[in-house]
């Protein structure tokens, strides 16, 4: 149903690809370098485009929680960094952010 957030899934490849073009913008912002940058699972709500959490784990012990939003494909743009969450653990769930 539009604006709700979907049940957590397993990655796929293009959550990955997606998680891997954001790694540079945060890891700017945060003036940090991240030795492992893996998404782990992911939700979606579907908006005018779609915003997917994504759920990365960027260091042995420390997980973020993205929010990239998906324009409409006839918007002809590119998927952007909303927001996102540092400090999270694995276990931590998925909320709107």
């Amino acid at each position: 149903m539009p604006g709700e957030l979907s049940d957590a899934k397993p990655v796929v490849p293009k959550i990955q690809q997606l998680t891997d073009k954001m790694k540079s913008e945060i890891e700017a912002k945060e003036n940090k370098t991240y030795s492992v940058f893996k998404a782990v699972e992911y939700k979606t709500q579907v908006v005018a485009g779609t915003n997917i959490f994504i759920k990365v784990q960027g260091d042995p012990n420390e997980f973020l929680h993205l929010r990239v939003f998906e324009p409409l494909p006839q918007e002809n743009r590119r998927p952007s960094l909303t927001s996102y969450q540092i400090g999270k653990t694995a276990s931590d769930p998925l909320n709107y952010f």
